[in-house]
């Protein structure tokens, strides 16, 4: 390449960085045989902690297995860079502040290597956002390229994908030659496709940032409080709103899992439902489809959840551990490793107005518990007794 085409290509790099890096997207990245001078230019270039959540190079056998949790039948194909860019969507769910956008981004390649390949020298790339599935599958020239060319190749076409995932102008600058092979496929999804994903277990969870409140960019903890709202009322409101005051820096999310412990799954138009009930409120919620919260706590390590105290009398019941205290011990310990934390307010429990003062916590759980005054809030209605009185 000529030193006037150097200079342009590099230019063309910064400009495309740049403009992700002042998109809102936050991205995950899993690549595989390829692509690894694309991850060289995001970070070299200021702003990068905008844009990258994580970047994971599964390069050995057993890592890409790790990685995709099942032993692939390609390492190097298109279905393969799907389920990579979706593993990398997910991740970067769990990442990245609520209601930002995010990017999976997944890229497996065969490549140049040091002997010769019986096979195409090809890579797929695939993009996924919330409600768009992008895949790339080339084929380039044999011999045409070096390793290291067919690498640049790869992560110029890998930085066009992000910038287009991320709806950011990248101008068009010819990567490939009239030899090599092209191909992009891409699949949008509706609202009720994605949330028939969620319900399927495909994506972890949808958040709805109906919120129009502002928080500090240094706010990472979630501030959950977990219900069914059917309805939401004022109490769950101002519970919220209490809880946050007492933790201070962090994200109020009210979540509903559309998966049920013992009941059917809640369907597409009943989510919907209640979901409208949080856009006319203007509060952020977040549709998971995990019903315990151990498995919460998974999804949303570090945060802080907000309980009653009748919620309380359940998580420390034996009972609900097949009657093992060892088990309760060691679940509610899991969820304290990972960081997350209760915040229990006052509610009437079998007819009795309680608090966490009146539970005896076992004493190596202690810390992961904290009251919320009765004096700054206590809930006497639920939204099964709004149900009664209204008839629904």
């Amino acid at each position: 390449m000529s030193v006037e085409k150097t200079i342009m290509m590099d230019a063309w790099i910064r400009g495309v960085v740049e403009a992700i890096h002042s998109a809102p997207n936050q991205t995950v990245l899993y690549l595989a045989g390829g692509a690894s001078q694309a991850l060289g230019w995001l970070m070299s270039v200021p702003g990068a902690s905008n844009t990258v959540l994580e970047a994971v190079v599964p390069y050995s056998r057993m890592s890409f297995i790790q990685l995709l949790g099942k032993i692939p039948s390609q390492h190097c194909s298109r279905q393969t860079a799907e389920e990579m860019a979706l593993l990398a969507y997910n991740r970067g769910l769990k990442l990245s502040r609520p209601g930002d956008p995010v990017v999976g981004v997944g890229f497996t390649g065969s490549l140049a290597s040091s002997r010769p390949k019986l096979g195409d020298h090809r890579f797929y790339l695939s993009t996924r956002t919330s409600d768009r599935l992008s895949v790339s599958t080339v084929t380039l020239s044999k011999g045409l390229r070096t390793r290291e060319q067919e690498d640049t190749v790869s992560s110029q076409l890998l930085l066009k994908a992000i910038a287009n995932a991320c709806k950011v102008p990248a101008a068009s600058v010819s990567h490939l030659t009239e030899s090599d092979m092209s191909d992009e496929h891409e699949t949008h999804f509706s609202e009720d496709q994605e949330l028939e994903q969620l319900i399927d277990g495909k994506i972890c969870f949808k958040v709805y940032p109906f919120s129009s409140e502002t928080y500090t960019s240094t706010a990472e903890r979630k501030i959950i409080l977990s219900g069914s709202f059917d309805p939401l009322h004022e109490g769950h409101i101002k519970l919220l709103e209490v809880a946050t005051s007492i933790c201070g820096n962090g994200y109020p999310c009210f979540e509903i899992s559309s998966v049920n412990a013992d009941k059917p799954p809640l369907s597409v138009s009943q989510i919907k439902d209640r979901i409208k009930q949080f856009e006319k409120a203007g509060k952020r919620v977040i549709i998971s489809n995990q019903p315990f919260f151990y498995k919460k706590a998974e999804l949303f390590p570090g945060s802080a959840f907000v309980i009653g105290a009748d919620t309380v009398a359940r998580l420390i019941n034996p009972k609900y551990y097949g009657g093992d205290y060892g088990k309760m011990l060691e679940v509610l310990d899991g969820c304290k490793r990972v960081g997350c934390t209760f915040l229990v307010g006052g509610r009437n429990v079998d007819g009795v107005f309680k608090v966490l003062e009146d539970f005896d916590i076992p004493e190596t759980l202690k810390d992961m518990f904290v009251s919320i005054p009765a004096d700054r809030f206590r809930m006497d209605v639920s939204s099964t007794e709004i149900r009664k009185s209204t008839g629904s």
